[in-house]
């Protein structure tokens, strides 16, 4: 795996490798997780308190189960570092983004002028997500 993380936090990264969901329910000392494809994230839900990183995996780029987890967590309550890591593209991290993913791990590097396109792309959103854009009907509507 390529060493490239991409942040979008003010708070200082947190540099504890993240478990399996089974050791960290085995431990009561642990403060970083790693999501597998595939496992339940509700499963951490009664303890968000104590994470400080959720890192999910994405095996392939077509495999969307991830996006499902970030939204879950957030949506629970989550407000640590939750970062994608694995096969993570360019024209996904926008996406990634409304779902609540701030921070990123992936296999390959990735162009900071692609990156900055693809997070500018768009100025308007149809739908609410776990990120803080107001959809476009709204701001026509109020």
């Amino acid at each position: 795996m390529v060493e490239t993380n991409l942040r979008f936090r003010d708070d200082e990264p947190h540099d504890e490798p993240a478990v399996s969901i089974e050791a960290f329910l085995d431990q009561s000392n642990a403060t970083a997780v790693r999501i597998e494809a595939g496992e339940d994230a509700r499963e951490l839900i009664p303890y968000l308190d104590r994470l400080a990183l959720i890192e999910i995996d994405f095996p392939r780029f077509r495999d969307g189960r991830g996006y499902s987890s970030a939204r879950i967590l957030r949506e629970a309550g989550y407000t640590g570092e939750l970062r994608a890591s694995g096969d993570v593209l360019v024209d996904q991290m926008l996406f990634m983004r409304r779902c609540g993913f701030d921070s990123f791990a992936p296999d390959a590097p990735i162009d900071p002028v692609a990156l900055e396109g693809a997070l500018s792309r768009f100025d308007y959103v149809y739908q609410t997500a776990a990120d803080d854009a107001v959809p476009v009907w709204k701001l026509r509507h109020g």
